[in-house]
Formats: structure tokens, C-alpha cells, sequence
């Protein structure tokens, strides 16, 4: 992997972790047109999600920093901090257990095939059309079952081609959440996954099974110029994509990405 294709793989990371367009598929589709065998094998992985979770934080400090302020204090009764928190921890409960029970078995079944790719975008467009027809009455703070639900639709999404953020989001709007608060939980509960991803695939670098080894190989030295490339274009197209998603989910206009999803889907498929 070189600097431009690091540079490349890592804007896609960025913007389309926050925009409800897979980042998972859109890599495997710039993986087949860029030609790289490998998206920079497991270190480039890391670091392109450890940078959109730093972009993340970035965005939303005064939201993250509120929520901390508040997570030790204690009145006889759960402030709204302590609710926010802890429907971030019930969100986690659903990717948790997939991600330590059935993350290796998903990469191995689905890894690398834009067929599958293409069907779960078709799909991510249908929910995000859904929205756009079925509007229900908007609650006003999310739920602790909601957060659950929501979580559940987190954890379908480990399928490539199926949009974290577009599944969570579109989940959200039908249960009937606000859509001012949706974005801003949805790119927040996702943080703690990402990290825990990140680990468990560090895990893997550091101290390889034999297992891993036989199925994957070695793991791939890359330049370091690719790995700072890659890192600072997912963080800044991150930055970016956090902060007008959230706007934009505002106005509910995500028909425009289902009918992306759809296009990109279709073509997928054909590739």
C-alpha cells in the first residue's frame, strides 16, 4: 500500500463511518478499484478507526465532557447523565456479544465478497427510505429499550455493506425518536465498539494464534507514510462527516443516501 492509495482508503473510512453508507462496504469496493490485496492488512484497520473515534470525540467534546461531569454524582436517584450513560452501556449489549462470540466467523463468511456487499446496501437503502415515508410521533429522550433496539440493529450491522450508522439511525426514526438527539447517540455508542474492535484485532498483531496465522497469513508491514496518511485523512474527513450528519439527520433528508446505497448496491453487484 502506498501513501495515495492510504490517503484514499482513509477519506473513505472517515466520511463513511458517520454518513449511513457503510464504511465496511465502501472499503471492499475501493479495495477491488484501487487494486490493494489487503486494506492495509490489520494495522491500517486500526488506525483508520481509531481516528474516527478520535473525530468523534473531537465533535462532540461538550457532549462527551457533560456526560462525564455527571457520571459520579449521585442524589438518591439517576440524573440524566447517568441515563445517557447508561443507555450507551444497554446499546453495547447486542455488538458485545456478537463481536466476542461471532466476529471472527462473520469476517470469514462474508469478508471480500461485493455480491454480499451489494445486498446489504439494497438493504441499508430500504431503511433509510423507510424513514423518509414513516414518520412517527417523535419522543423526546430515548428510552432504555429503544437503546437496546437500537443496539441490536448495531450489532446486524457487522455485516459489510450494512451502515452502522445508517442502520442505528433508521432505527432510531421508526421507533420514533428525536431526530435532534439521534445522530449525536448513535455516533457516541459507537465509540466503546469501535475501540473494542480495535483490541481484539491489536490482539492479533501482538501475539498471533496459530489459528490466525494459517487462515491470514503474516501480518503486512506497511510504510509508516501510509499509516500517518491514512490516519489524518480519515480523522479530517471524520471531523467533517460527524459534524454535517448530525445537521443533516436534523432535517431528515436521508432519502438521498438510500437512493445512493441503492445505486452503489446495484453496482456492486454487477462488479
Amino acid at each position: 500500500m502506498d501513501w495515495l492509495q492510504a490517503l484514499i482508503l482513509g477519506i473513505i473510512q472517515g466520511l463513511t463511518e458517520y454518513l449511513p453508507v457503510s464504511s465496511s462496504g465502501h472499503l471492499q469496493i475501493g479495495q477491488h478499484l484501487l487494486g490493494v490485496e489487503e486494506v492495509g492488512g490489520l494495522t491500517f484497520d486500526i488506525v483508520v478507526h481509531v481516528a474516527t473515534v478520535l473525530s468523534t470525540l473531537v465533535i462532540l467534546w461538550k457532549e462527551v465532557t457533560w456526560i462525564f461531569k455527571g457520571l459520579f454524582k449521585w442524589d438518591g436517584q439517576l440524573n440524566e447523565e447517568q441515563k445517557y450513560a447508561l443507555n450507551i452501556i444497554i446499546s453495547m449489549i447486542p455488538i458485545g456479544i456478537v463481536g466476542l462470540c461471532f466476529k471472527d466467523y462473520v469476517d470469514a463468511i462474508f469478508e471480500g465478497s461485493l455480491t454480499i456487499v451489494g445486498v446489504c446496501l439494497l438493504v441499508t437503502a430500504f431503511l433509510l427510505a423507510l424513514t423518509h415515508f414513516y414518520r412517527p410521533q417523535e419522543k423526546e429522550k430515548i428510552s432504555p429499550w429503544h437503546a437496546f433496539i437500537i443496539g441490536i440493529a448495531q450489532a446486524i450491522a457487522v455485516l459489510p455493506g450494512l451502515s452502522r450508522s445508517g442502520s442505528t439511525i433508521a432505527t432510531g426514526l421508526l421507533l420514533g425518536n428525536s431526530r435532534k438527539n439521534l445522530a449525536q447517540f448513535s455516533f457516541l455508542m459507537v465509540i466503546p465498539p469501535i475501540l473494542g474492535e480495535a483490541l481484539l484485532d491489536f490482539k492479533h498483531i501482538v501475539a498471533p494464534s496459530a489459528e490466525y496465522l494459517a487462515e491470514h497469513g503474516a501480518t503486512a508491514q506497511i510504510p509508516m507514510t501510509a499509516l500517518v496518511v491514512g490516519f489524518l485523512a480519515a480523522f479530517i474527513s471524520g471531523c467533517f462527516a460527524c459534524k454535517w450528519m448530525i445537521a443533516f439527520v436534523k432535517q431528515c433528508k436521508l432519502i438521498y443516501f438510500a437512493i445512493y446505497c441503492a445505486i452503489v448496491g446495484i453496482l456492486a453487484i454487477c462488479l
